[in-house]
C-alpha cells in the first residue's frame, strides 16, 4: 500500500464504514452495487468511501466489463496490519457486523443463482456458443498443459506437423519423423521457425532416434500405413526411455476396402486384442485402448485412443526390446535440410 503515516491511516479508519467495507472486501471481490446492497447505503455513499479507501492504499481494484471489483490490498505494511487488527476487532464486534454478514451471504448466494440461470437457459445450446467464441478445439488445446515441460516427445509419422506445431508450446523437445520428404517439406514450412523442434527424414521401421531418447511418442492415424505394425511398435519401444508413454490413434475395424486403392491403408483398422497383444509383445505394459466418440461431421471410421508406457528402469519387456536393440544400429539420422 502507499506509505502513509500512522495519523493517517488512524483518520481514515476512523469512520466505521470503512472498517465494515474493510471487513466485507477483507475476503471477498464485490461491486460497488453490491456493497451497497449488504450496507444499505446509496452509491455515492460507498462510491465516496472507496475512494478515499484506495487513496490511501487499503483497497485494490480491477475492471470487469462495465464495472469494477474491488477488494482489500494485500499484503498490508506492518503499521497498517496491526491497525488494520485493532479496528478489525472491533468492528466484528459492533451490532451491524453480523446484519452485514447475513446481507452478504443472501448477495454472495444471488450472484451464484444468476450464474445458474445463464447456464440453465444455456446448456443447449453451450457446445455451440463455447465453440463460436473460442474454438471447436479450445477444450482439446488446452489439455496439452497436462504434459510434462521436461519431456521430449517423438511425433512419430509426424505428416504436414499438425501435431508437432500442437504440442511445441508445452514441451522441451519434439522430434518429429516423416518417411516423406514431401511431408516434411510442409511440416518445415509450418513449424520450422520453432526452436525445440527437430525434424528428421526416417522409417518408422528404423527411426532416426537414439535408444531412450523419447519420454513419450505419438502414432496418429499412421500405423495402419504400415507395412508390419509389430516392427514399429518394437522400435517405437527402443527410442523410449524408461517409464516411457505411448499415444496411438487409429481407426477401429472396418471395411471400407476403397480405403486401401484411393489411400494407400493396408490395415482396415485395429482391435483391442489384436493392438493390445502387439504392444505387449513389444515390451510395453499397461496397455489401455479407449474408442473415442465419433464426430458427427467426420466421414471416416471410427477412431480408438490406445496408450501404454515402457517399464521404468532395469525392466525389459518380453521379446519385443531384444529385436528392437538388435536393430538399432538400422537408424538412419537423417535429418530434413532446407529445400528436401
Amino acid at each position: 500500500m502507499t506509505r502513509a503515516t500512522i495519523h493517517d491511516q488512524l483518520s481514515t479508519l476512523a469512520d466505521p464504514t470503512r472498517g465494515r467495507l474493510l471487513l466485507l472486501l477483507e475476503k471477498h471481490e464485490l461491486t460497488v452495487s453490491e456493497l451497497c446492497a449488504v450496507l444499505q447505503l446509496p452509491q455515492s455513499t460507498v462510491s465516496r468511501h472507496l475512494k478515499t479507501l484506495g487513496d490511501e492504499g487499503w483497497l485494490v481494484s480491477r475492471a470487469e466489463g462495465t464495472s469494477r471489483q474491488y477488494r482489500m490490498a494485500s499484503p498490508l505494511d506492518a503499521s497498517a496490519r496491526r491497525l488494520w487488527q485493532l479496528v478489525r476487532e472491533h468492528t466484528m464486534e459492533a451490532a451491524f457486523a453480523q446484519h452485514d454478514a447475513d446481507r452478504l451471504r443472501a448477495t454472495l448466494a444471488e450472484r451464484k443463482l444468476k450464474s445458474q440461470e445463464f447456464f440453465s437457459g444455456a446448456a443447449s445450446q453451450w457446445d455451440a456458443m463455447r465453440a463460436e467464441l473460442f474454438g471447436r478445439r479450445a477444450d482439446v488445446g488446452s489439455l496439452l498443459g497436462l504434459l510434462d515441460e521436461t519431456w521430449t516427445i517423438g511425433d512419430l509419422g509426424c505428416g504436414t506437423g499438425q501435431a508437432t506445431e500442437a504440442l511445441a508450446p508445452f514441451v522441451r523437445r519434439v522430434v518429429a519423423v516423416d518417411s516423406s520428404r514431401a511431408m516434411l517439406a510442409a511440416a518445415r514450412r509450418r513449424v520450422g521457425d520453432l526452436e525445440n523442434v527437430e525434424l528428421r527424414h526416417g522409417e518408422l521401421e528404423a527411426l532416426p532416434i537414439d535408444d531412450g531418447e523419447l519420454d513419450a511418442a505419438l502414432l496418429f492415424l499412421v500405423l495402419h500405413y504400415t507395412v508390419d505394425p509389430e516392427r514399429v511398435l518394437a522400435e517405437v519401444r527402443r527410442t523410449l526411455a524408461p517409464n516411457g508413454r505411448l499415444l496411438l490413434v487409429d481407426m477401429v475395424p472396418h471395411h471400407r476396402d476403397e480405403y486401401r486403392q484411393q489411400m494407400g491403408h493396408l490395415w482396415q483398422g485395429f482391435s483391442r486384442e489384436q493392438l493390445t497383444g502387439w504392444l505387449e509383445g513389444a515390451g510395453f505394459s499397461g496397455v489401455r485402448y479407449t474408442p473415442l466418440m465419433p464426430d458427427p461431421a467426420a466421414k471416416g471410421p471410427a477412431l480408438f485412443a490406445a496408450t501404454a508406457r515402457t517399464p521404468t528402469a532395469g525392466g525389459q519387456g518380453p521379446g519385443g526390446r531384444a529385436r528392437a536393440t538388435a536393430r538399432g544400429s538400422e537408424r538412419r539420422s537423417s535429418r530434413l535440410v532446407p529445400g528436401a
